[in-house]
């Protein structure tokens, strides 16, 4: 329905600017643009963004060698019932399981609410570490699930932790 509107759109444009400047240069110029560019979004390559090239992405594939792993002693966590405003913090403790240091590169969370922390230096074969979600439940009344994604040099490369409350009204 959208694609039509723009058709619809493009051909008034142009009908308008070819007959109300017929021996205007400019405008014949630009009536060919727009007839260019009306093509372009009929053809079944045209994209969702204008003037975007599609890419086909390459899946990633398993690095080579040794490589290190996550092993936490929960990979979620409920707060429970906890009260608007209030900020509270899970720490996720983990253990490096794999065959090679590991490094964590980011940890999002899912939202500006979800604050992780995580260790910056490797984490050796066999060492232990922590990451700590923080959690702001202000303005967030209701059952909230939140997510922390971790990128590190693990395979697969991101690893995802999350964490749950119910956020009641201050009374």
């Amino acid at each position: 329905m959208k694609k039509i509107g723009l058709h619809v759109l493009a051909l008034a444009v142009v009908f308008v600017v070819g007959f109300s400047s017929c021996q205007n240069k400019d405008a014949e110029k630009r009536i060919a643009e727009l007839e260019e560019r009306l093509k372009s979004l009929e053809s079944p390559a045209a994209t969702s963004t204008p003037g975007a090239i599609a890419q086909p992405q390459a899946p990633e594939e398993k690095p080579e060698g040794p490589l290190p792993s996550f092993e936490f002693e929960a990979m979620d966590h409920d707060f429970g019932t906890i009260k608007d405003g209030d900020i509270v913090t899970h720490v996720f403790k983990f253990k490096n399981t794999g065959q090679a240091p590991l490094i964590i590169q980011s940890a999002r969370g899912s939202c500006g609410c979800t604050v992780p922390s995580w260790p910056k230096e490797p984490i050796p074969v066999g060492g232990t570490a922590e990451i700590s979600a923080e959690f702001n439940s202000k303005g967030k009344l209701g059952m909230q699930n939140k997510v922390v994604t971790i990128t590190a040099n693990t395979w697969p490369k991101n690893t995802t932790l999350r964490i749950k409350a119910q956020v009641d009204p201050v009374q």
